[in-house]
């Protein structure tokens, strides 16, 4: 087995928990190899630090699966998959719908497993666990035994590790729109053709989160509804009007589709609108709602974009403040990794001047249980999810 030489200069990432060893950091490689091979990785004075798949075509050449000198084979796959699994029935017991398996956070680096119901949809972005995929699919079958699995190769990132872009069924077969519930709300989740791997499940305990805020006389805005997550949440707890605001007339057409299946038919408007728009113009107009949600895409896409980034989401939160009625609530969050948590909380406190409004947070959070983080590796605290009671300032 190829020996994987670390330098003596770099950050002792590793030794703190992150799981990628970049090109940079690598002195020498002793022995011969192929690309996906499992290597030994070690420091500059010969000190055993962990077993990962390899990829010289990639910055990120090696992957750690293990900080223990053992054996990987089917059976550490299997053992891995079951211990994901029931970290979920843990935290979100009796969960049928979840993410399952994710990632370097199980580490399982390069693999991202979504269950809906009987169903998986499975997603491999790395040359390493591409060629152990047999292994994959028996754990996945032995832990979960699902109906189906489905690929949800079809994403660029794969062809920077050599790999086609792929989707389809990889066993089984069934409808590809499924009905899943979650919080006590139904959705029809897409898995052949929706956003990811069809659902956003890294925001259930933030969807949670917002009852409080809802009696039975609160309005709410939800801006960038997508499929309608949080207005169908907010609706649930009592809502008394909800205004649903996307670009996308699909994700407005599924938002109406899952609030006919929960049997929301009154008093809500869907708007397909650019939501950077509406805002603006609701704000000329002298709206105001009880609680305004802004939960957008990711602006920032590399760390070049993240000066554009900070002003597209200083212009969505001051304005989506300015509706908030006073006393009411104001709800955002940003799931942009080069935004990190100081910056859009500096971002908010800037819209919130600009606004001459005083914010009190109520709730400040990340991903959810099936979305575990790292400590030592910053790549995992992407998403940031805030509740701020809105005062008006003189």
């Amino acid at each position: 087995m190829a020996k994987v030489i670390l330098n003596r200069q770099r950050r002792k990432r590793l030794e703190q928990g992150h799981p990628w060893v970049y090109q940079s950091e690598v002195a020498n490689i002793k022995g011969n190899y192929e690309p996906g091979d499992i290597v030994d990785v070690y420091n500059h004075q010969n000190h055993f630090l962990g077993k990962g798949y390899i990829n010289p075509e990639s910055q990120m050449i090696v992957r750690i699966l293990t900080y223990f000198n053992e054996e990987i084979n089917e059976q550490f796959f299997i053992k891995k998959i079951r211990k994901a699994w029931q970290h979920r029935e843990r935290f979100i017991p009796g969960v049928r719908s979840c993410r399952a398996i994710y990632g370097e956070a199980d580490f399982l680096p390069g693999l991202v497993v979504d269950k809906y119901e009987d169903v998986l949809v499975v997603q491999i972005v790395s040359l390493g666990m591409e060629v152990r995929k047999d292994w994959i699919l028996t754990g996945l079958l032995e832990v979960f035994k699902p109906k189906a699995i489905y690929l949800r190769n079809d994403v660029y990132v794969r062809e920077l590790e050599g790999l086609e872009q792929e989707k389809g069924f990889w066993y089984g077969e069934a409808a590809t729109e499924i009905e899943i519930e979650e919080n006590g709300v139904k959705y029809i989740v897409d898995i052949e053709d929706g956003q990811k791997t069809g659902f956003f499940f890294d925001q259930r305990q933030n969807r949670a989160a917002i009852k409080p805020l809802i009696t039975s006389e609160t309005t709410v805005l939800d801006c960038f509804t997508h499929t309608g997550s949080f207005m169908l949440n907010a609706y649930s707890y009592g809502a008394k009007y909800v205004t649903a605001v996307d670009i996308s007339e699909h994700a407005i057409d599924t938002a109406k589709r899952n609030a006919k299946l929960n049997g929301f038919n009154d008093n809500i408007d869907f708007v397909v609108a650019n939501a950077f728009d509406y805002l603006r113009e609701a704000v000329q107009e002298g709206k105001e709602w009880d609680v305004v949600i802004v939960d957008p895409p990711a602006f920032a896409k590399s760390r070049n974009a993240v000066k554009k980034a900070y002003r597209g989401y200083k212009d969505v939160n001051l304005n989506g403040m300015k509706l908030v009625k006073d006393g009411g609530y104001f709800v955002t969050a940003s799931c942009s990794y080069h935004v990190d948590p100081d910056m859009f909380e500096e971002m908010v406190q800037d819209a919130a001047f600009d606004a001459h409004k005083i914010l009190r947070q109520i709730h400040w959070t990340g991903a959810g249980y099936d979305h575990p983080k790292l400590l030592g590796a910053e790549e995992g605290n992407y998403l940031k999810f805030a509740i701020y009671e809105v005062t008006s300032r003189k």
